[in-house]
């Protein structure tokens, strides 16, 4: 079964883990892990966010985020805060 995701323009779009992965290896980098670690807590946050949705059919943006937060915390708290933070500081 496909997953979907609304957008916060309320637009929807295949979920694409490649893209969580990439923000979360990106936030990790972000604050100096190496590419090693940076992959493991990547790989880590993507099958937590997997399990959570599970048989889930749409959900939105902001709770991939919020979820994938949760989680990352528990790998790298440092990376965790600059990957929920990351949007504010882009406005």
């Amino acid at each position: 079964m496909n997953k979907h995701i609304v957008k916060r323009k309320g637009h929807t779009e295949p979920y694409d883990s490649r893209k969580l992965y990439a923000s979360v290896y990106s936030a990790c980098l972000s604050v100096r892990a190496t590419e090693g670690e940076a992959e493991l807590v990547a790989a880590k946050v993507v099958e937590d966010v997997n399990n959570w949705l599970g048989k889930k059919h749409e959900v939105t943006a902001s709770d991939i985020r919020r979820v994938a937060a949760k989680h990352f915390g528990a790998y790298n708290s440092s990376a965790a805060y600059m990957y929920r933070n990351h949007r504010e500081w882009h406005q």
